[in-house]
């Protein structure tokens, strides 16, 4: 028999048979507390007990997951790279490119994400540890999609055998993270996405 870790403190407590139960729905929610708490307030201003009133939980259930607000940050940014994004499969490489471009613009653009991805790269100019999770996040998440959709144009001839892995990568991601996340363009300009997809693919066909 084994106790929920993250039973209210009114109940009375009983000594664990086993190691504690951390409910999968509360760590959930302070997940998804992090994001909230970090687009209000940003990392620097961001305390467990906001967290924790986010989440409706105490503070006690956040402590019982993670030991700092670094940590949980970081295990939150970490996550990014377990997600990742869908590996589009329109048959060609300019559509491919053209899909990932539209999903990944919505989602550099959504409320949350548009003020959580500066802070962050603020945070992490500042500290290692931030910065380490945060571009593995990044990285991982974009490298895997954009190996795949190298992978499928070689296999339909579209590109060359062999393709530097790398470069694929800053070809593909770059110049969207430039308009969304660098330079925080407020509105694509009218067939931006098309234009760009157009240019990469041809792009990597030169290689």
């Amino acid at each position: 028999m084994t106790t929920n870790a993250d039973e209210p403190p009114t109940r009375p407590r009983r000594t664990p048979a086993g190691a504690a139960v951390l409910r999968e729905d509360v760590t959930e929610a302070i997940r998804a507390a992090v994001f909230e708490e970090l687009a209000a307030v940003g990392y620097a201003r961001m305390s467990i007990e906001g967290i924790a009133r986010r989440a409706g939980v105490g503070k006690t259930a956040v402590y019982r997951r993670w030991r700092s607000k670094l940590h949980l940050v970081l295990d939150v940014v970490s996550a990014m790279a377990v997600l990742g994004l869908p590996v589009p499969d329109t048959g060609s490489l300019e559509g491919d490119l053209r899909l990932l471009y539209e999903v990944t613009s919505r989602a550099l653009r959504h409320p949350v994400a548009s003020q959580i991805i500066p802070d962050l790269q603020a945070e992490a100019a500042r500290n290692p540890d931030i910065a380490d999770a945060f571009q593995k996040a990044l990285r991982d998440g974009q490298e895997g999609v954009a190996s795949k959709i190298v992978a499928a144009a070689e296999q339909r001839g579209e590109v060359r055998a062999g393709v530097d892995p790398d470069l694929a990568l800053d070809l593909i991601s770059g110049p969207l993270y430039w308009r969304a996340v660098v330079i925080r363009s407020p509105k694509l300009p009218k067939g931006y996405l098309e234009k760009l997809a157009r240019a990469t693919a041809g792009a990597l066909k030169a290689l």
